[in-house]
């Protein structure tokens, strides 16, 4: 005797299948890591207490860090995580025998 059913029926998971997403859920660096800036500017402002002592090191300038906290409070500070641009390379000089 066969039983009746509605018709619809999916497939169950292959053990690949779920082997391989418990897998990228767990081991995966994105998952667990930090986020990270892709840009990390020279100067930081520092809120004031009313704002929970908050950071924003998002500031390629002093005067975009003290235009920000102006009527906010606060302070500004160079970010310790800033490293600056690579040194450019020099041209190589060619020296001309006189």
């Amino acid at each position: 005797m066969r039983q009746k059913t509605s018709g619809f029926s999916l497939p169950l998971p292959s053990a690949a299948l779920v082997a391989t997403l418990v897998l990228g859920f767990t081991v995966s660096p994105q998952a667990t890591g930090m986020a990270q800036a892709g840009i990390e500017y020279p100067w930081c402002a520092v809120y004031s207490n009313a704002t929970v002592g908050a950071t924003n090191c998002g500031f390629s300038t002093l005067a975009q860090c003290r235009a920000t906290i102006s009527g906010v409070g606060g302070m500004c500070q160079p970010n310790p995580a800033y490293v600056g641009p690579a040194p450019r390379p020099q041209p190589k000089r060619h020296s001309h025998p006189r």
